[in-house]
């Protein structure tokens, strides 16, 4: 899934998800209207968060890799011309 795409919510048209028994796990079925919609195809990873409604929400962004770039990106604005100096 690209970081453009903005996906327009519409509850209604999206479907049911349906779980299954797959070996000793569980998984879920994604309709391939779904997938289509949303650009997915199989084998794609995706990182699950708990919203504050109690839902789950998917992302393909990993949460903790995102907050440990959030700390890097400050780190090198505030040693900035240290980092310049040791790229040279």
């Amino acid at each position: 899934m690209s970081i453009e795409k903005k996906i327009e919510a519409d509850p209604a048209s999206l479907g049911s998800v349906q779980l299954k028994k797959i070996g000793n796990s569980t998984g879920f079925i994604i309709p391939k209207e779904m997938m289509s919609r949303l650009g997915l195809s199989a084998g794609d990873t995706f990182y699950a968060t708990v919203t504050a409604e109690g839902g789950i929400r998917f992302t393909p962004y990993d949460p903790k890799f995102e907050k440990a770039m959030e700390v890097a990106r400050r780190g090198m604005k505030i040693y900035r011309n240290a980092l310049a100096e040791l790229a040279k």
